[in-house]
């Protein structure tokens, strides 16, 4: 997905979570979010928005603080809305390929459209869950959002005290989409992770659809469930899934 893909479908993703968070009371719970409400995390992610906005319009070359920018009283669908829009606008404003700062691998303005595309799509999908309905997206979305978190988890990596626990002796992991087949291997040595897309012998494997397939790297899914498959060593699957939250 290019630029001008990744600003058309956050602006669907905008929608969807406006839409999901006013079928829901703002003191209800989110399960996939421990100890927030339906308040707490739109007002968490309307402040991303508009702290991404800002950084993308002065195309800022180092890291601004992230103050919270929202009173209580304004966190609504209404307020989710304008602050999405109003970063949708700012980043199709800009060149994809102008350098500034971020904290993954890729340091332009695409960096950006890309990652809140993926944010936004998975607390969307928190929404969901909180509403109990089933999470939903287009499985290319889905898969690139694998993709972006498994780029960037090497830098992210070197600066987490949960990450540098992600050590071993040459054990293989992948993570595999169950309708394309697209994998991600992941391999543990003595001084830390890599990853790849080569196909390997692996100690354990973790099988799911596009959709299934993300929210179970990120904790949203229990490995139990029938929509998800693993495959060999399931302690290595659980001892990653256990250490590898950004943060």
């Amino acid at each position: 997905m290019d630029h001008i893909e990744d600003c058309n479908a956050l602006t669907i993703e905008v929608a969807r979570f406006a839409n999901v968070m006013s079928s829901l009371a703002l003191d209800e719970d989110v399960p996939t979010c421990p100890g927030w409400t339906v308040v707490d995390l739109a007002e968490h992610l309307g402040v991303v928005h508009r702290w991404v906005e800002e950084l993308v319009r002065l195309r800022s070359s180092e890291r601004i603080t992230r103050e919270s920018l929202a009173n209580r009283d304004d966190v609504s669908p209404e307020w989710i809305d304008s602050g999405g829009r109003m970063l949708v606008d700012t980043l199709l404003a800009a060149d994809p390929n102008e350098r500034m700062w971020a904290w993954g691998l890729d340091q332009r303005v695409r960096f950006w459209s890309r990652r809140q595309l993926h944010e936004t799509l998975v607390h969307r999908m928190d929404l969901d869950l909180a509403a109990h309905a089933i999470p939903w997206a287009e499985p290319a979305i889905a898969l690139d959002a694998v993709d972006e978190y498994l780029s960037n988890i090497e830098k992210v990596g070197k600066h987490s005290p949960e990450l540098s626990l992600l050590r071993g002796h040459g054990e293989k992991l992948a993570f595999r989409d169950g309708d394309s087949g697209s994998l991600w291997s992941v391999t543990l040595g003595e001084d830390g992770f890599s990853v790849s897309n080569d196909e390997d012998h692996f100690d354990a494997e973790l099988v799911a659809s596009a959709v299934n397939l993300l929210l179970a790297i990120l904790g949203r899914r229990d490995l139990d469930l029938e929509e998800v498959e693993v495959v060999g060593d399931r302690n290595l699957v659980e001892f990653w899934l256990a250490h590898s939250a950004f943060g």
